[in-house]
């Protein structure tokens, strides 16, 4: 097997977070908070741990925000280098616009996407083993709600991909497609061939996917994915910051330099630093920015609570203003 430092790293954190209300025109989605450290942090990490030191990081909206957060990338052990998309046209556009980036076979991750993952060097190992240009990152599913948001996969015989349907309307099994891949150069000439959609008036990457298929170019699949989310609502936020607190084993987590009077009840809640909470509040299932001051003597559930207002989630991820 060759040497995983042999990898590049992609993140495409461009996305405009325009569904999460306010925290959305402040902060861009790829570093919104997940138990106090940013999300896109966890995609380095997992790049990290496959032994990949440079990771290219597409940015756009307040794409100042994600350097500035993330720095250059020294922190989490690898090497970032920060590309401007200056159209939004799609992630197969998105993708294309790296060739002259790229040397070398590249993990990508979608940057606004929370994954816990295991065993990801398959990923690896199925890409190295059949000679793939392309490895699908996927997930069995059992709801389908979850696979038409994403796309389906489908399967020969022989373990490699017959196709791939974005967003598709009649599902055929529980293989979702979860935003994570494994390309080599080839994926190039997929994107090359890709048209503009109908669906979005985008260039789709599954379409460029599904192309690499129809040319004969092996796709292979690794169900690498246990759980993810795609950060779109405020309500997914929460949702994010509850289940990595229970996979930690924790039932909260209070960040730096925080003021709480006696009394204070957290549940599945997280602070973040130098929060002051005046009253014995409980809340629950509440993700308190930093420099928050609670004064009031309500207590809070499915809440976002910046300096700036609360956010509630209100049904599946929605969002209105308290």
């Amino acid at each position: 097997m060759a040497a995983i430092s042999s990898y590049q790293g992609v993140i495409l954190a461009a996305g405009h977070g325009s569904r999460m209300g306010p925290f959305g025109e402040r902060m861009p989605k790829p570093i919104a908070p997940i138990c106090n450290k940013p999300l896109m942090a966890y995609q380095l990490e997992h790049l990290r741990s496959l032994g990949i030191e440079d990771v290219i990081v597409v940015i756009g909206h307040l794409g100042h925000r994600i350097s500035e957060t993330l720095g250059n990338g020294s922190a989490y052990g690898v090497r970032i280098q920060y590309v401007e998309q200056q159209e939004r046209l799609g992630l197969a556009h998105a993708v294309g616009q790296l060739e002259r980036h790229i040397t070398r076979p590249f993990v990508l991750f979608l940057g606004d996407i929370f994954f816990q993952v295991n065993a990801l060097e398959r990923m690896i190992s199925e890409f190295e083993t059949h000679d793939a240009a392309a490895v699908l990152a996927v997930k069995e599913e059992d709801a389908p709600a979850l696979i038409k948001k994403n796309f389906s996969v489908a399967l020969r015989p022989d373990g490699t991909v017959q196709r791939v349907i974005e967003k598709p309307r009649h599902i055929e099994n529980k293989l979702k497609g979860c935003g994570l891949y494994l390309f080599d150069e080839r994926v190039f000439d997929g994107i090359r061939r890709t048209p503009r959609t109908a669906m979005r008036d985008e260039y789709e990457l599954t379409d460029s996917i599904q192309i690499l298929i129809d040319y004969d170019y092996p796709v292979r699949i690794a169900p690498v994915v246990e759980w993810d989310v795609n950060l779109t609502f405020i309500g997914d936020l929460i949702d994010c910051c509850v289940h990595e607190l229970r996979t930690r084993g924790q039932q909260s987590l209070v960040g730096r330099d925080c003021r709480l009077v006696e009394g204070v009840q957290l549940v599945e809640t997280v602070l973040g630093d130098r929060v002051c909470i005046e009253h014995p509040l409980r809340l629950e299932r509440c993700v308190v920015l930093d420099d928050v001051v609670l004064s009031g003597t309500q207590d809070c559930r499915d809440l976002v609570l910046s300096s700036e207002g609360p956010l509630h989630a209100q049904g599946p991820g929605g969002v209105r203003p308290v």
